[in-house]
């Protein structure tokens, strides 16, 4: 395998998420291709809805899609993603941005294990573990 690529299904709200996520981390969409372009035979009103798009800001990749017009998709805690940060100040910068709107699980914090990290579920329901090394005196 060369990569992990994280796919996102945010049940018709996947530009307002990627929008959003676009803020928090400084990225870009790359990729937006809506269903209205695709060969698939679609509900009237799912034309615009998102079918694949593509996000990336710098290292951070993904897909999202609003997914398929028949299925139907729940947020839980089945994924949490884990973000490592060079720069605490950059850490505490998104933690930030995600938590808008969001519920803070575990405010950024000194761990045993010689690292800042904190967690936090997104208002899309996205789980995000953010850690950073302490670096030595």
């Amino acid at each position: 395998m060369k990569q992990l690529a994280v796919y996102f299904n945010f049940s018709g709200k996947t530009e307002e998420a990627l929008h959003f996520y676009e803020s928090c981390f400084n990225g870009a969409i790359e990729n937006l291709q809506r269903f209205e372009n695709s060969p698939l035979d679609i509900p009237e009103g799912y034309e615009k809805k998102v079918m694949h798009a593509e996000f990336k800001a710098g290292e951070l990749f993904f897909m999202a899609s609003d997914g398929m017009p028949d299925q139907t998709c729940h947020s839980g805690n089945n994924i949490s993603l884990s973000l490592s940060f060079n720069e605490e100040l950059e850490l505490m910068d998104v933690f930030n941005a995600l938590s808008e709107h969001g519920k803070v699980v575990l405010k950024p914090q000194e761990t045993f294990w010689g690292a800042l990290f904190g967690k936090v579920v997104d208002q899309y329901g996205i789980e995000w573990m953010l850690s950073c090394t302490k670096q030595p005196d």
